[in-house]
């Protein structure tokens, strides 16, 4: 069937038949379909939606698109875990390795920005010599290695997602539901997974802001995961104001080094980062207690093991051998920085999160366009969380930035989504519920 009658069903409210889409998504891996077309198709998924089945063949035709791995002679459970997407949320850089330091093997497949949220790629490619697309041989033997590796999908893995992916991106239909289930799934199943751990965001930073439509999507993945035999559940947590306290690629892989090491932790960060940890733990199978997991967790890290997981990871990636130790000699830093000021003292009422990931992605930091390249040290430090208690003057952060316009407007789009009040706010938990298969 030709590529736009098929988009001409899905856009007139059809149902699609696995060989249907079998037949577009081998189009999109052999390039028979178009850059067009996947937009075309993309937008009429976004408005009439994929029931059930529709969303569990695409997955299945996006992983079998290209090589689905094999982990035979690595005696660890092979567990993952996925964000769907915020700001200031580099918890897979510390995550991969507490996980590993506890006896699992973490073969994390991630990708690169997607509109206002950081990738966990674009964080990586920051470190110097760093390979974030390896064959897979050097894949495995990362993972074995060192029990984890943080790369991207490789030619051989889930190509047809690759591309799907890359268009999402600049089309406006990130949000679809069944797009992101197919997107995630489709490259965690090509990576041979025995269990698999969902960060589900929610709040203004979010691309589900909204709870309840979250929670959809927690369940839509969790359902199709488990559908597909990969055990799996998922933490909802909170996205209405940046995870740490910086914003950027560089920024966030040094603030993730001093997570490892404990040269500094934000509260917020640490705690998400623990509970999932805990989650892979059990859903692994190597702990039945969530308790008992969360502070086998909390002991690696704090042990300095997880420190020495990730400086392993990264040299057996090609990164300098003393990445964790002078990490400040390897990372670039932009050439301006300058303290965004408090116009009044109170405390921090509210953020508007995704306004701070635009702006990081207005420094450079992020894509406009599928082809840009990103400016690695841009970005946004020393964030003020919700309830910081602020004087006139004092900073709110610090913007990165490569010249004075970009500084201009960044320092402005931080003002803008501060708002300061006199009052402390309640505090919110960061991790809401638990959704399980």
């Amino acid at each position: 069937m030709l590529p736009q009658e098929i988009i001409r069903i899905k856009r007139d409210g059809g149902r699609l038949s696995p060989e249907t889409i079998q037949a577009f998504v081998a189009g999109i891996t052999d390039g028979s379909v178009t850059d067009a077309q996947i937009s075309a198709m993309a937008m009429a998924v976004f408005f009439n939606g994929l029931d059930g089945d529709e969303t569990v063949a695409l997955t299945l035709a996006m992983r079998d698109s290209g090589d689905v791995l094999d982990w035979t002679g690595i005696d660890r459970p092979i567990c993952d875990k996925h964000s769907t997407g915020g700001v200031g949320d580099n918890v897979s850089l510390m995550l991969a390795p507490i996980a590993a330091a506890c006896g699992l093997a973490v073969p994390m497949i991630s990708g690169r920005g997607l509109g206002h949220t950081g990738g966990t790629l674009d964080k990586m490619d920051s470190i110097p010599g760093y390979t974030t697309q390896p064959d897979n041989e050097l894949f495995r033997k990362t993972v074995k290695d060192a029990g984890c590796a943080i790369i991207g999908q490789t030619a051989d893995l889930a190509p047809a997602d690759k591309r799907f992916y890359g268009v999402r991106d600049v089309t406006a239909t990130v949000e679809s539901i069944e797009l992101i289930t197919a997107s995630i799934l489709s490259k965690k199943l090509a990576a041979g997974l025995g269990s698999l751990v969902l960060d589900v965001k929610f709040g203004n930073g979010a691309f589900m802001a909204n709870f309840e439509d979250a929670r959809k999507l927690a369940k839509t993945l969790v359902e199709v995961a488990n559908g597909a035999g990969t055990k799996t559940t998922a933490l909802m947590t909170d996205m209405n104001e940046p995870l740490a306290s910086a914003a950027g690629n560089a920024v966030e892989v040094r603030n993730a080094v001093e997570f490892l090491t404990g040269a500094h932790r934000d509260p917020r960060l640490e705690e998400v980062t623990l509970a999932l940890a805990a989650e892979m733990i059990v859903v692994s199978g190597v702990e039945t207690d969530r308790a008992k997991a969360l502070e086998q967790a909390r002991d690696a890290l704090t042990s300095g093991r997880a420190a020495e997981t990730f400086g392993h990871m990264v040299r057996v990636l090609g990164g300098p051998a003393d990445f964790v130790e002078k990490y400040g000699d390897h990372l670039e830093t932009a050439p301006l920085i300058a303290a965004v000021e408090a116009p009044e003292a109170g405390h921090v009422q509210a953020i508007d999160t995704r306004a701070i990931g635009v702006a990081v992605v207005e420094l450079g930091g992020g894509r406009r366009r599928r082809e840009d390249e990103i400016d690695h040290a841009v970005g946004i430090t020393g964030l003020k969380p919700v309830g910081a208690k602020l004087e006139r003057g004092e900073p709110i952060a610090m913007v990165h930035a490569r010249d004075e316009t970009a500084l201009k407007a960044a320092k402005a789009a931080v003002l803008d989504a501060y708002r300061l009040g006199g009052n402390e706010p309640e505090p919110r938990d960061p991790v809401a519920e638990r959704i399980a298969g």
